[in-house]
């Protein structure tokens, strides 16, 4: 059931006064205060999002990744405003879903596709009934289940997911599934790590890397449109050539402590993030 308008903004005003004492607490004891900067967008909803990337139900070791995965400048990339309905595809422990969760409660619809095992997502929503509750989980394995009513997605979104379905061979069935999901004219938004262009694409991406041409043309084939990409999450010190593939890096760190420094130096792995639309007809 709907929570009525006077506990909405109960739970919005609990949430926004969390995070005015968290940043007061965290100034007073002299360390960093994480705060955005106005960059010039018009969308009124933008500072919501940029308190709600900053607010207290948001895990210490999520928001030390930040800085790598950029989540403001991401979701304005994709278009996210307030009253969409989104999917997110395998949200594991939850990292997007501390943002979108919260932002989306009011007035939106925030849908976890989910594989197999839910343990990861019930223990993250369990945290916070209140915050969480309005989740929507559904399953997602390919073109098996209906991650959201046919049609009634503006925003489907996943996260360096894209080289597991090539793995496993259903990235063709999952690009079926977020078409059948969104509206006409909804878009669809990925990251993945950008593999090199001077090599071919291994079409199971066993290394972890993924050409952007090449998942490009995966979307164009299942009829969506390329709408554009994001250099935010660029990292030119990412070589793609390492013992483990991309998880030789952080946060991974596969091969422990050999060579830690080196890989730490070289930070999380370089991606593309990359914008679709369903055609309007």
């Amino acid at each position: 059931m709907p929570r009525s308008a006077q506990s909405l903004r109960s739970m919005n005003r609990r949430l926004f006064s969390r995070l005015g004492l968290a940043l007061v607490c965290t100034a007073l004891l002299g360390g960093p205060v994480m705060a955005y900067e106005d960059v010039g967008h018009s969308n009124p909803a933008d500072q919501d999002l940029k308190n709600i990337i900053v607010g207290p139900q948001r895990t210490s070791a999520n928001r030390d990744r930040d800085a790598s995965r950029n989540p403001y400048e991401v979701l304005h990339f994709f278009g996210l405003n307030k009253n969409m309905t989104v999917v997110e595809i395998w949200p594991g422990a939850g990292y997007w879903t501390e943002i979108l969760a919260p932002y989306l409660h009011e007035h939106g619809t925030y849908y976890a596709a989910l594989g197999e095992s839910s343990k990861m997502m019930d223990a993250k929503l369990a945290t916070d009934p209140e915050l969480y509750g309005q989740v929507k989980l559904t399953r997602f394995d390919g073109d098996k289940y209906a991650i959201a009513p046919d049609g009634t997605a503006d925003l489907v979104v996943t996260f360096r997911n894209l080289h597991n379905w090539m793995d496993d061979g259903t990235a063709q069935a999952a690009f079926r599934a977020f078409f059948k999901a969104l509206k006409p004219g909804g878009v669809l938004g990925i990251e993945d790590h950008r593999g090199r262009t001077d090599q071919p694409q291994d079409e199971r991406a066993g290394t972890g890397y993924v050409r952007q041409d090449y998942a490009i043309a995966l979307a164009e084939k299942a009829g969506f449109l390329y709408a554009g990409s994001s250099e935010v999450n660029a990292n030119p010190k990412d070589t793609k050539d390492y013992p483990e593939g991309v998880w030789t890096l952080p946060p991974t760190f596969k091969l422990g402590d050999v060579d830690r420094a080196k890989y730490a130096a070289i930070g999380e792995s370089d991606r593309f993030v990359l914008k679709f639309t369903k055609p309007l007809n």
